[in-house]
């Protein structure tokens, strides 16, 4: 019985390993038919008259160029339009390795969210209606023609330029090292202490 189990695993394995094999090779090809990568930001706090003030110039562009017209537009629906093309751009970078460079706004709208409602006090004892409007912005970003994904090397490349995490304590080291190299005057190894070190360390009591 028990040697009818093992192969009975054995064959469940193999079968496994054919099921991650074509998950691959499925994702291989997908990969070459990408044309766009979609981002959606829901529930944002601002009307989308005044998201599509914004959404109506940045559509068309290429991702660097409308995020440096991004930093100069004084509106308030920048801050979320910016957030939400970054994480299309990450999208594109972590899940299929395309370049920054080779993205454009295909696609942005600005539709109507729910609406909040709030009331005011008006004169004679009524109330009247506050509608605090929300919008929901869709983005799809295209892939210019031409355009290729990054390449294994390109990763190790991005991993040696990664900042390297430092301890405290070794950051403390380094600096006493240097002050003490850096210290004014020094007598025999032993700093000379001057008029006003002497008053501040004197006991008093």
């Amino acid at each position: 019985m028990e040697s009818k189990k093992i192969k009975k695993l054995n064959i469940n394995d193999k079968n496994k390993d054919v099921f991650k094999s074509k998950k691959k090779e499925d994702l291989k090809k997908s990969l070459k038919d990408i044309s766009e990568v979609v981002a959606k930001a829901r529930f944002i706090k601002i009307s989308p008259r005044k998201s599509r003030l914004i959404v109506s110039q940045v559509r068309g562009m290429n991702t660097q160029a409308a995020l440096d017209y991004l930093k100069f537009a004084n509106k308030a629906a920048v801050r979320p339009i910016v957030k939400l093309i970054n994480s299309a751009i990450a999208n594109a970078g972590n899940n299929f390795q395309i370049d920054k460079e080779d993205l454009y706004i295909k696609k942005i709208v600005a539709n109507d969210g729910p609406v909040i409602k709030r009331w005011r006090p008006r004169a004679h004892g009524r109330a009247t209606m506050i509608r605090k409007r929300t919008s929901h912005i869709d983005l799809v970003l295209g892939v210019k023609s031409g355009s290729k994904q990054k390449s294994n090397k390109d990763k190790k490349e991005g991993k040696k330029n990664e900042v390297k995490l430092v301890r405290p304590e070794e950051i403390k080291k380094e600096a006493l090292k240097i002050s003490g190299k850096n210290s004014g005057n020094v007598k025999g190894g032993k700093e000379s202490k001057g008029f006003l070190k002497g008053v501040f360390q004197r006991k008093t009591g």
